[in-house]
């Protein structure tokens, strides 16, 4: 399922908020990582993730690894940052960044 543009542009600005959850260091990708990002996105559906890479071709590819192994989708990357969505129908509202910034504006 791929994310409309009107949707990529509110997680953007919900992204925009946030702090990133899980950082990538130059040590890549380990299990430990992974489960840590798979509880964010469980969680928070929406979450930053920092890439501490100095390369950008680096950094790239290690987004790709990210959403192929998370199941996530990449919303936007700026510099070091990556934003992150997975849906989660279950998420508890009070944890998931769509569902705060939803009722705080008001849409269903």
């Amino acid at each position: 399922m791929s994310l409309s543009q009107a949707q990529k542009k509110a997680f953007r600005s919900i992204g925009h908020h946030l702090n990133p959850v899980v950082t990538v260091s130059e040590n890549g990708i380990s299990e430990t990582l992974l489960a840590e990002l798979g509880r964010a996105l469980n969680d928070h559906e929406l979450i930053k993730v920092k890439l501490a890479l100095p390369e950008r071709d680096d950094r790239a590819a290690m987004i790709q690894e990210l959403v192929n192994d998370s199941g996530a989708e990449l919303v936007q990357t700026i510099g070091k940052m990556a934003l992150l969505y997975r849906r989660n129908p279950s998420a508890n509202p009070k944890l998931s960044n769509i569902s705060r910034f939803e009722n705080h504006h008001g849409r269903h």
